[in-house]
């Protein structure tokens, strides 16, 4: 059984990360960067789609997205244990305004066919694989170390949030033009720089440190060092990348369940919903017994919606599936972010984090590829399917392949 505690001063229980301003700033700047993320997607998709009725190029999108991850992961990692992670979070989300600016001057010069697009996905891709590390590094060193797992639930919980309102409001703005719902996510995304800009400035935590081949690689060395975090990042990354059918969603939406801009809008949001619900009782329930069993059984959870989803041919029914996936999905999202962080020295956080978005990246946007190309081959269904079973396979070798993480009991030992 989850245990969890009643002391309303806790500083683990309710709001207790808001007394701190920057991270009040954080959150608004994540907020607002996952809104524009989803619309952007959102937008990309049906445009992508539209001009080419091809699940591949779907796929390749997805790939764009994920290739500057695994080209900048040792750079990226260094860049945020060396320089101010405030400033790198600031200018990938700028960057990302340029991207979805681009995407906006597509749809005004009638682009027909992918290739810029594919371009301005790299793009980015390439402000992701800043932004992500220095983001997720940045986060423990603006709240006290005994309110961190309060923080980490908030977070997740206002990027879930922004990721219910933001495919939703992308299928709204979509259905009065490509041109709406790409300005509506260049704008977010400067909002969102401005806003880190304004926190505090943090100093660099490994200047001291003289750069080499040593430190580039020293996030590697220390994951595989620590058998829980390496289980729980990897888990993450095959679980998701066979079981994330996220590409795919437009072809469900227009093909098999017959819908437009709005339905795919809210098939995009349902997974959110679940998320968000989740980070919402974590937030004011922290998991705080069994944290490894726990999110092993999620893992599972999230597999066999995935299979569901991949069946269902009603709406209702898949939007149902989809929120029990983003709440599973929320769980070990939860486990994963605040282990990792948690067990690791804050002069490793941005190496360790670069690697972890990797991970992340490859979950999400080549699992995205994954899916495109498995549905080229065999069908939307079929892909869907066989990922969702796929999950099921590696939640059940991973707990035996690292059966301290299965053990783990407290995020916080």
């Amino acid at each position: 059984m989850v245990e969890t505690t009643a002391d309303e001063n806790d500083p683990r229980q309710g709001s207790a990360a808001f007394r701190h301003p920057d991270f009040r700033l954080y959150v608004t700047a994540r907020f607002l960067s996952g809104l524009a993320i989803q619309a952007y997607d959102v937008g990309v998709g049906w445009f992508v789609y539209d001009i080419t009725r091809s699940a591949w190029a779907l796929g390749l999108v997805g790939l764009s997205v994920f290739l500057p991850n695994l080209l900048f992961v040792l750079i990226s990692g260094e860049v945020a244990d060396r320089f101010d992670r405030r400033r790198i979070s600031a200018a990938a989300q700028a960057t990302m305004a340029i991207a979805a600016a681009g995407a906006l001057g597509c749809v005004v010069l009638s682009v027909e066919t992918p290739t810029p697009i594919y371009a301005l996905a790299a793009l980015l891709g390439t402000a992701r694989a800043f932004g992500m590390p220095a983001g997720q590094a940045l986060l423990p060193s603006l709240v006290p170390k005994e309110t961190f797992p309060n923080a980490v639930a908030w977070s997740s919980s206002a990027w879930q949030t922004s990721t219910i309102a933001g495919p939703a409001l992308g299928g709204l703005l979509y259905a009065l033009g490509p041109t709406v719902v790409f300005g509506f996510a260049a704008a977010a995304f400067a909002i969102a720089a401005v806003s880190t800009a304004a926190i505090t400035p943090r100093p660099a935590v490994g200047g001291r440190e003289k750069p080499s081949l040593d430190t580039v690689f020293a996030g590697i060395r220390f994951i595989r060092s620590r058998p829980a975090i390496l289980g729980a990042i990897s888990l993450d990354l095959f679980a998701v990348l066979l079981g994330g059918a996220t590409a795919l969603l437009p072809i469900y939406a227009r093909d098999i369940l017959v819908t437009g801009p709005w339905g795919l809008g809210l098939l995009r949001s349902a997974p959110a919903i679940g998320a968000a619900t989740t980070a919402f009782v974590l937030a004011h329930r922290p998991l705080t017994r069994n944290s490894g069993r726990v999110m092993f059984t999620a893992v599972g959870l999230f597999g066999l919606a995935t299979i569901g989803f991949g069946l269902s041919t009603s709406l209702p029914l898949s939007l149902g599936f989809l929120t029990l996936l983003g709440a599973s999905d929320m769980v070990s999202v939860f486990v994963r972010l605040t282990l990792v962080q948690h067990d690791t020295p804050d002069a490793m956080r941005g190496r360790v984090s670069a690697v972890n978005s990797v991970f992340i990246g490859a979950s999400n946007e080549l699992g995205e590829f994954e899916s495109g190309a498995l549905a080229a081959l065999i069908g939307p269904v079929g892909s869907v399917v066989v990922g969702g079973l796929g999950t099921l396979v590696v939640a059940i070798a991973w707990a035996r392949l690292f059966p301290d993480l299965w053990r783990r009991d407290r995020l916080t030992d």
